[in-house]
């Protein structure tokens, strides 16, 4: 999540960026091979939430417990990467090491579930430390991709953030290949994360690898004080508020519609399918909007998804229990709309920062917004007892519009001039 500006700018304070590393390799195979490791690591975040239909129907698992599947790995990711940032393990390890060691431990943990289900208290414990171990896999294929940077940043960010949410869609095609067998999905997906963490020890490093400046708690106060930087983080607190919480449970949602007007069985599948179609069609709108926002800019593109997003998750309860053909047309449009502005919001932080503080901005920016996540995970299942799934997604719709309103207040700003070439 980044842009073209910000890295070049970055780049060119520093000194003469060394070479690319003897025997590293061309930079698209090197980035396609990154993409397809960040793809299989990511496939652990979601293994559990995809089988939390199956683990209902096989063990007494509540919307607690349920809900703290879910959210206990973004409160491991919060804190691996603040962990990670205050003691610099991006920088002082090799890129493609730490990679390699936090897909690993991340398999194992995630692997380990199969032994201590219905262990609840064991289960989440796991769940935190393969969060923590994807703040050594996300964002330093992040750092990876962004050393062969060279004037189509958004490119490469775009499709690493592809990566991202197909491999956070891939447990729900796993769980389908299963037949809906909880275990197959859990032991697929951490076997995809261990392949993925030993193949990206074959991945290159670009020309443009360099070590970061050290973690600076001070820079941290920027992120509030300057308000450029404040807007642009209040435009991805509103689209953060809505992504996980839409994320965790259109599956479940689904599964209960499709229940209404067919069988279980095949419900399940359905829900197993449409749910990877809905999360992974994100790839496509993560991809579209970085080219659509470097071309013609980032507050242009990042209103409107939120917009369309907002929308979505205002109207689609209102479809739940019908149609199944229609149901998912409009689940389809809200996973791209959803997740199309995503890589932007970063890219704004980047180019409205100073070059020596990116990096702290963006540990800001991901930490709140991932904390934010808590809440609206937490938040829907009581929402869902209270007043159904027909109402249950609506109050998502607030993050997106109140982002509206940020990111239009950023765009009338002068700073926005140094947002995508000028694009704003």
């Amino acid at each position: 999540m980044s842009g073209a500006r910000g890295i070049d700018a970055m780049t060119t304070a520093r000194n003469a960026p060394p070479a690319a590393e003897p025997g590293s390799g061309a930079k698209w195979p090197s980035l396609i091979l990154l993409t397809a490791c960040e793809v299989m690591g990511l496939a652990l975040w979601f293994s559990a939430s995809a089988v939390i239909p199956a683990l209902k129907a096989a063990f007494p698992l509540g919307h607690a417990q349920a809900s703290m599947l879910s959210s206990s790995v973004a409160v491991g990711f919060v804190a691996g990467t603040l962990g990670s940032a205050v003691l610099g393990l991006a920088d002082r390890l090799h890129p493609r090491r730490f990679f390699m060691i936090s897909a690993l431990i991340g398999a194992a943990a995630n692997a380990a579930i199969l032994w201590t289900v219905p262990s609840w208290g064991a289960v989440i414990a796991l769940r935190f430390l393969t969060g923590a171990c994807m703040a050594g896999v996300y964002p330093v294929g992040m750092k990876i991709a962004a050393t062969w940077a060279r004037g189509d940043t958004g490119v490469l960010i775009g499709l690493l953030v592809g990566a991202v949410i197909l491999g956070s869609a891939a447990p729900h095609l796993f769980n389908a290949a299963g037949g809906v067998d909880w275990q197959f999905t859990i032991a697929a997906a951490s076997a995809f994360a261990a392949v993925g963490g030993i193949a990206v020890r074959f991945v290159g490093l670009g020309p443009a690898h360099v070590d970061s400046p050290p973690f600076e708690a001070a820079y941290a106060l920027k992120a509030w004080t300057d308000r450029s930087l404040r807007l642009a983080n209040f435009g991805y607190f509103g689209h953060m508020w809505e992504l996980y919480g839409m994320w965790a449970w259109i599956g479940l949602f689904l599964d209960a519609s499709f229940r209404s007007t067919m069988d279980g069985a095949r419900a399940a599948l359905y829900a197993s399918l449409g749910t990877f179609a809905v999360i992974g069609v994100g790839a496509l709108g993560s991809l579209a909007g970085g080219v659509f926002a470097d071309r013609l800019g980032r507050t242009t593109l990042t209103m409107a998804a939120m917009a369309v997003s907002g929308t979505c998750a205002l109207g689609i309860g209102f479809l739940f229990g019908g149609d199944a053909k229609l149901l998912m047309a409009v689940c389809l449009v809200w996973g791209v709309a959803v997740v199309a502005d995503s890589a932007q919001f970063s890219s704004c932080v980047i180019e409205l920062s100073e070059p020596a503080t990116v990096g702290t901005m963006l540990t800001v920016q991901t930490c709140i917004g991932f904390l934010l996540t808590l809440l609206t995970i937490h938040l829907i299942p009581p929402l869902v007892d209270l007043v159904g799934w027909r109402y249950a997604f609506a109050p998502l719709a607030v993050g997106p519009f109140l982002g509206v309103v940020a990111m239009a207040r950023l765009r009338a700003r002068p700073d926005a001039a140094r947002l995508a070439n000028g694009n704003r």
